[in-house]
């Protein structure tokens, strides 16, 4: 059985990160021989679109909650069930879903790569890359957090034995 690796990231929300994610940082860590529990396709679009199409209101919102607690549920067994994380770590800061994946991971002590392409400082300090606690927890396992895609095969290889 390949090694699971769940792909943490709000990349998902946007079409630009959309292309990155399926063409780049997926096919990196697939031709590195392991396997991608992708939260975004965890849940089948065939629940979610006929809730996204409705019109705003109450319903609506309703429908919502009702499938939050699916889509959440569904990354939750993933990560679960993943032997670690590659953690996308882009944005003005830590994207709050993300984050909440880390800490849960961490809880779980499965080992987490943390990727920031994003040359934007986002860190509580010198000492760190990105938020202290979440840097703090993607090492606290023997992860790492690398700014350069290239770095990231290698480094699969070293957390993900």
């Amino acid at each position: 059985m390949p090694t699971k690796i769940y792909l943490a990231s709000p990349f998902g929300f946007s079409e630009a990160g959309r292309v990155f994610m399926y063409g780049n940082i997926i096919p990196i860590i697939e031709n590195a021989g392991y396997e991608v529990l992708d939260p975004w396709k965890l849940t089948s679009q065939d629940l979610i679109q006929p809730v996204a199409q409705m019109p705003y209101g109450p319903e609506k919102r309703d429908k919502w909650r009702a499938l939050n607690k699916i889509i959440g549920g569904n990354n939750a067994q993933a990560i679960r069930e993943c032997d670690g994380i590659v953690a996308i770590l882009d944005g003005v800061d830590v994207d709050s879903g993300t984050a909440s994946e880390i800490g849960f991971a961490t809880a779980l002590e499965k080992p987490i790569i943390g990727y920031r392409g994003d040359f934007r400082l986002s860190a509580d300090n010198e000492g760190s890359t990105v938020n202290l606690q979440v840097q703090y927890f993607i090492e606290s396992h023997g992860g790492k957090v690398i700014t350069q895609l290239d770095d990231l095969e290698p480094l699969l290889k070293t957390v993900f034995r």
